[in-house]
Order: C-alpha cells, then sequence, then structure tokens
C-alpha cells in the first residue's frame, strides 16, 4: 500500500476552546479544514492541551495537529490527529501521540502522521522518539515496530490504563 499524504496543521488555543465548548464550526473555522465531529469527543485531551499552551506558550508548536489528507476521499479535511505530549526534555525525548478517526483507519494514514511526527521531531532538536501503546492496540503495535521502536518498560496511565513504553533514536 502506498502511503497517503497528509500535513499536520497545528490547532491553536482558539481552536481548542472552540472545541471544548463542542462549537465544531467555530474550530473549523480556526483551524483552516474542515474538523470532524469525533473531535467534539476528546474534550479531555483538548481540555489538558490548553492548559498546557497557556501555561507554557513555548511548548504550543510540540502539542496538537490536525491530521489533514492531502488526497484521496478526505482531501482538504482533518480525518484525525497528532502530536506530543510537550517539548523534548532533558533527554531530549518527546512522547508522539496520534489518534486516526474510524472512517479513515487501516488506510495509512496513522503511518503517515507518524512519519510527519518524527520529521519534525528530529528537525526540532529532539533526539528520542517515545510511544506509549495499550498491550491490546495491535494496530498501534505495528506502527511502532514497523518505525523501529523498541519497548523500553510498562507503565500504568491514569486515563488508558497499562501502556508498554517504546523508544527509538531519530
Amino acid at each position: 500500500m502506498t502511503m497517503p499524504a497528509v500535513s499536520l496543521l497545528p490547532l491553536d488555543a482558539g481552536a481548542l476552546e472552540a472545541l471544548i465548548d463542542l462549537d465544531l464550526d467555530a474550530a473549523s473555522r480556526r483551524a483552516g479544514v474542515p474538523l470532524p465531529e469525533e473531535f467534539l469527543k476528546d474534550s479531555w485531551l483538548w481540555t489538558l492541551r490548553l492548559g498546557q499552551m497557556l501555561g507554557e506558550p513555548e511548548v504550543a508548536p510540540w502539542l496538537v495537529r490536525a491530521i489533514v489528507a492531502e488526497d484521496g476521499p478526505g482531501a482538504g479535511t482533518a480525518i484525525g490527529h497528532a502530536g506530543y505530549h510537550g517539548a523534548p526534555d532533558e533527554r531530549g525525548m518527546v512522547e508522539i501521540g496520534y489518534r486516526v478517526i474510524p472512517a479513515f483507519r487501516r488506510q495509512g494514514y496513522a503511518q503517515a502522521a507518524v512519519t510527519e511526527l518524527l520529521a519534525y521531531a528530529r528537525e526540532n532538536g529532539a533526539t528520542i522518539a517515545r510511544a506509549s501503546v495499550s498491550p491490546d492496540n495491535a494496530r498501534s503495535l505495528r506502527i511502532v515496530a514497523l518505525f523501529g521502536f523498541t519497548q523500553v518498560g510498562e507503565q500504568t496511565d491514569e486515563i488508558d490504563g497499562l501502556e508498554l513504553v517504546f523508544e527509538r533514536a531519530l
């Protein structure tokens, strides 16, 4: 399968505020692309990332982006979101995260988004990428394996439960 073309469009505080307020039209206007209704289900994430943006504006470029399909059936629209948990830490490590909405899964979009995330991280000074994946998430486990991540441990996330922790050098 050929990997689809995507761009990762940063979402600003105004877009996140609109999503938290469940105003998809306003969020889409702020983003500059149509955002899917599925984004309204992630209020907890938008609240978390908005707090980070407001508390540490310098980390905003690292936080959250819409995955925009550049071709195919979703061309010109957001088909998911991706980003980092924060800026690189003292080790140069950034943790990636991504979510493709169900209608666009199994088409290579997550792989394309991870490619873009790793490239941005490398180009902007990160030296290690981390991914935390539920042991039940077979698709994400395949993606981390495909990109050469190695399991370095496990953790219990207060929201997601048990996660396997993977890292790879950039």
